[in-house]
């Protein structure tokens, strides 16, 4: 097995327990699209109107090669693409405008760094304030924040160290995309420091939508109920975590009383 990716020669590694070597860089050809299609996505840059098949048609007729390129768009470039008319290429020139100024943990989420989800981005937010300072981290240091553990410590320190990928984070800048730094001040919210499981389906707030509010007041979003989960949010036709939660006696929140908690 090559050490390095056959495609753009970033350097391929292994994770421990599985069966598969991948690729590190950032601007990979051969992850291109589901690159970008992570980077567009609500969750993280939320470039709206921006999906996977508009995606592909970029990559395949070489307008874009990596997320930086979606700023440096102009509207004959937009108009090549199929269907596509004055107003919704205007649209998507305005949606990318817009998510020039991510929140931070947006921002490190919207990189995909290997193991790094949403909820550790807000973490590595939190800890280190910018993406400058992160990428400044040994794995020693970063394995010293609680949930980071010397998997995620790795990737993350291989994410920064790759040439590949710190070219496109200087050609994001250029594009005119803000990197941020999180205040030093955390404001207390009732869900500051606790932990929710969600289970069963909302008719208000989508699973990510709801895992979002909840992680931006503080909280934490896990997959499992245990004895130090502290709310289980119970929509409709509930799982076997809901039995757990009866089980272990954990407080469970309809869906009003979880709107309420969160002031909505």
């Amino acid at each position: 097995m090559p050490d390095k990716c056959p495609v753009c020669g970033s350097k391929a590694e292994r994770p421990p327990g599985e069966a598969i070597h991948r690729c590190t860089g950032i601007a990979c050809p051969a992850q291109i699209k589901e690159n970008l299609a992570h980077f567009a996505w609500k969750g993280a840059m939320d470039i709206d109107g921006v999906g996977y098949k508009l995606l592909e048609q970029m990559v395949d007729k070489k307008i874009i090669s990596d997320q930086a390129d979606l700023y440096f768009l102009k509207k004959q470039d937009i108009m090549k693409m199929d269907r596509m008319g004055d107003k919704l290429a205007e649209n998507i020139l305005g949606a990318i405008d817009k998510s020039r100024n991510p929140n931070l943990n947006n921002l490190i989420y919207a990189l995909g760094i290997r193991n790094v989800g949403y909820h550790l981005a807000g973490v590595l937010a939190k800890n280190f304030k910018s993406v400058d300072n992160l990428a400044k981290q040994s794995i020693e240091d970063l394995t010293q924040v609680h949930e980071i553990g010397p998997i995620v410590g790795e990737s993350i320190y291989n994410f920064f160290h790759n040439p590949k990928n710190l070219k496109v984070l200087e050609k994001l800048k250029k594009g005119g995309v803000k990197f941020p730094t999180e205040k030093t001040t955390i404001k207390q919210t009732p869900l500051s420091g606790k932990t929710f499981v969600l289970t069963g389906g909302l008719e208000s707030f989508g699973r990510d939508e709801a895992a979002k509010i909840i992680e931006e007041m503080g909280g934490r979003v896990t997959s499992s109920v245990s004895k130090k989960t502290d709310f289980v949010v119970v929509g409709k036709d509930p799982g076997s975590k809901y039995d757990k939660a009866l089980e272990l006696k954990v407080k469970t929140l309809d869906e009003e009383e979880f709107k309420k908690l969160i002031g909505k």
